[in-house]
Order: structure tokens, then C-alpha cells, then sequence
């Protein structure tokens, strides 16, 4: 029994060093180390077996690590036939030519909203996006279009979390949810981020579940909420043709 939990530990141990490479492709192990909170021994021991199997490679250069081969390997065998990521990136890229604004998609996962999917404007100014980021579900446009849409204790569960910012009052923030419902869209203006707007609409499959939130975000230089609200009939559409597809 004993053997069979220290198994299970250094399994989780390794994919906690493989997740830190979610935010940033290259890490020092001095960085891994910060972010798993375990000792130096104990990532360096993981990151050899890793590196041999060909989850991880060694810069010998910089003596940074990345994901290996074997990463890319496993994901060609994900089934993309019903992966939101890939099924509504085409209608993502003509929702950015069209506004030329940067556009995301995020699911839930827990008490977190992960960015699944992104396309940046290709304006100089723009918001950058990175795949993989993972955000609280009390602050955000996409975050309350997540919260309001899904079902079940989720709304309890968000506003008891320990890590609820102390800045964001939980009356307004039902309220806000509560509008969100009726007119079918969310706006955030610096919420999460000093200078950065962003809308968002729901994505439902044809059969009325939540699948994804759909979002334009920018620099509130050029998205105001008049011009955010003008975007809403594009993204509605743009969610519409989405939710076709699956």
C-alpha cells in the first residue's frame, strides 16, 4: 500500500512540472523548483526521468527545459473531430479580420476559466492572449458569461472560494450575472487588467448546453462600451455559427 502511494506522488509530482510549462515554454530549474515548491533533488530526479522518456529536453546551452517530442506525439491523438479549439478557429479568424480585434476562447475547469484558444489582432496596440492561461471565475466578461450559463451549484461554489478578491463586491456580482442572462452578453473594463476591455457572449451546442465562452478583448483606447456593445450582433453570430458545429 505504502509502495502504491509513493507511486501515485511522484506521478502527480512529474505532471505538476509538466503544467508549469503552461504559462511559459522555457524554464531554468530554479523556476520549477519556485513554482512546484518541491526540492531541488526531487524536480531534478523527475526532470531526468522525464527527459529520458522525451516528455522534457535540456537546452545545453542555456540549461533551460522545455516539452519534448513525446508532448506533440500524444496530442496528434487527441480526437479534433469534436475539439472546440480546432472546430471554431476558422469562424474566430473571420470574427478578428472582420473587427481586428483579438478573440479567445475559453472553457471551465473547476473554479477557473482556461483560454483554449486565441487569435490576436494584428493591430500594433493589441491584447496578447496566451494559450493555456488559467483565470479565476470572479472576475472577467467571459468568467460571469461562464458563471451565469452553467447550471447547478457552480454560482455557491464561486462565491464561497477562499481566493475571492477582496475588491469585488458578490451582491453586484450576482446582479451582474442576472443582467448578463437577460441581454445576453458581458462587459469588463479593467477588471482583471489595467488598460484592457473585453465582451463576451455564450457559445451553446445545438442540443442548449454551455460549451465555451467567446470573448473580443482590446485596449479600451478603441473598445469603449458604446463600441463594445456594437460588437455584440457580430460575436452573437459568430457563437451561433459555432454552436452549429457541435
Amino acid at each position: 500500500m505504502e509502495e502504491k502511494k509513493t507511486t501515485t506522488r511522484a506521478a502527480e509530482r512529474a505532471l505538476d512540472i509538466l503544467l508549469c510549462f503552461v504559462e511559459k515554454p522555457e524554464l531554468a530549474m530554479r523556476e520549477i523548483v519556485e513554482k512546484t515548491e518541491l526540492s531541488k533533488s526531487t524536480v531534478f530526479r523527475l526532470l531526468a526521468t522525464l527527459e529520458a522518456k522525451g516528455f522534457v529536453k535540456r537546452d545545453p546551452d542555456t540549461e533551460k527545459y522545455s516539452l519534448g517530442f513525446r508532448i506533440w506525439e500524444l496530442a496528434n491523438h487527441i480526437n479534433r473531430s469534436d475539439d472546440p479549439a480546432i472546430l471554431f478557429l476558422p469562424e474566430m479568424e473571420r470574427l478578428r479580420d472582420d473587427i481586428d480585434e483579438t478573440v479567445s476562447l475559453y472553457v471551465r475547469d473547476g473554479l477557473e476559466r482556461v483560454r483554449i484558444q486565441a487569435v490576436e489582432s494584428q493591430q500594433a496596440i493589441r491584447r496578447v492572449a496566451p494559450i493555456g492561461a488559467r483565470l479565476p471565475l470572479s472576475v472577467g466578461a467571459s468568467s460571469k458569461v461562464i458563471v451565469a450559463y452553467t447550471e447547478g451549484d457552480l454560482l455557491g461554489r464561486v462565491l464561497s472560494d477562499p481566493m475571492w478578491p477582496s475588491g469585488i463586491d458578490r451582491d453586484l456580482y450576482i446582479k451582474q450575472l442576472q443582467e448578463i442572462r437577460t441581454q445576453e452578453y458581458a462587459i469588463s473594463m479593467e477588471e482583471r487588467e489595467a488598460g484592457t476591455a473585453a465582451v463576451s457572449v455564450a457559445i451553446h451546442s445545438r442540443a442548449g448546453n454551455l460549451i465555451a465562452a467567446l470573448v473580443l478583448s482590446g485596449p479600451i483606447s478603441r473598445m469603449n462600451e458604446e463600441q463594445m456593445i456594437q460588437y455584440v450582433p457580430r460575436l452573437v453570430k459568430a457563437a451561433k455559427e459555432m454552436g452549429k458545429l457541435v
